[in-house]
């Protein structure tokens, strides 16, 4: 690692078009570019879970300021990193997921923000084994509820392990007479979202 990961790190071998398309260089989308650009070196150095961060979503108040910013800081970036895996032909091997823990309220809060949510949100995957271009589930008129295609969290977990070549099922160990596994003995493959 001390010999491969310097040569990994320096973006500067990058042509300059690759680092201007993930907004290296603009201080809005500057930090979140970089890890973007680092994800792809990463997956074509053979990196196999890549994980990138971009905090400040909880925004219970100061929503349109705030959410513009995060907004801005990372459209251009995660879109440049999944336009590079897919001309790198690597998107189709590359499972690319967003989210958080929940969604949030339709309603504001604290006039200009918004609570969580844990009935209804939306997370998307790109690649790796997925239809493109689909959405799945639908919320009711307001936002707040899921009312179609309903997916708990295990079968959005036994979804994501399927992709990833493995059966959920078989990762069940018994524990004090319990079985126990990531799907808790729960969740289905939600294979309408395969390709």
């Amino acid at each position: 690692m001390q010999s491969e990961v310097p040569q990994l790190m320096d973006i500067n071998k990058e042509p300059a078009a690759i680092r201007q398309a993930y907004g290296i260089g603009n201080r809005a989308t500057e930090s979140f570019g970089r890890q973007c650009l680092l994800a792809r070196r990463m997956a074509e150095a053979g990196v196999r879970f890549i994980e990138l961060n971009y905090g400040n979503w909880d925004q219970h108040r100061t929503l349109k300021t705030s959410l513009e910013r995060n907004c801005g800081a990372t459209d251009q970036p995660i879109a440049a990193l999944l336009a590079d895996l897919e001309k790198r032909d690597m998107l189709k091997d590359t499972l690319v997921m967003w989210g958080g823990e929940f969604g949030r309220t339709p309603h504001a809060q604290n006039s200009d923000g918004r609570d969580h949510n844990n009935k209804g949100y939306t997370m998307w995957m790109a690649g790796g084994g997925v239809k493109g271009g689909i959405a799945h589930g639908k919320t009711d008129e307001y936002g707040y509820a899921a009312v179609d295609g309903k997916m708990h969290i295990h079968d959005w977990h036994a979804t994501v392990l399927h992709l990833l070549g493995l059966n959920h099922k078989k990762l069940t160990f018994n524990y004090a007479g319990r079985d126990f596994r990531l799907t808790d003995v729960h969740g289905n493959v939600a294979k309408e979202i395969l390709a």
